[in-house]
């Protein structure tokens, strides 16, 4: 004789998902609002400094190191200070400055048409002087 307890026990139990996604949505839902809002939480008495002004920026920009920028246009040739210069003059130009600003910073200022080969023979006169604080900016075309 055939019971009930067989037909019952061969059918596979259906597992529902909805309630198990409801709780999931709720603590993803606590976890985005808990994030935003402590995103924007301000401390209490403390300035941010500002730039420029008097206010606590300004000795920021006064502790900022000098700088010395070089030239490189699209033609290969190094300018200084509106001035055509040489290689060796580069050279004396930044022995000098790095000796009078140790903490100073040399940046070269390369065209964005010009081969990198020419930029990277700068680079290396460069480095060979002050390379730890040499720095490279590249002119975009329009700016």
């Amino acid at each position: 004789m055939r019971t009930r307890r067989n037909k019952v026990s061969g059918q596979i139990p259906e597992v529902n998902l909805v309630p198990m996604m409801d709780v999931m949505m709720t603590v993803l839902t606590f976890f985005i609002i808990i994030s935003m809002s402590l995103s924007g939480y301000n401390i209490v008495n403390v300035k941010v400094p500002i730039l420029g002004g008097t206010g606590v920026g300004a000795a920021v920009e006064k502790n900022e190191p000098k700088k010395l920028t070089i030239g490189l246009t699209n033609t290969g040739q190094l300018v200084l200070d509106g001035k055509d210069i040489t290689v060796e003059q580069m050279a004396d130009a930044m022995v000098k400055f790095l000796n009078e600003n140790p903490d100073g910073i040399v940046i070269l200022k390369a065209d964005s048409k010009l081969k990198y080969e020419s930029v990277v023979k700068v680079l290396e006169v460069m480095r060979d002087i002050g390379g730890d604080r040499v720095s490279l900016a590249v002119n975009r075309e329009g700016s």
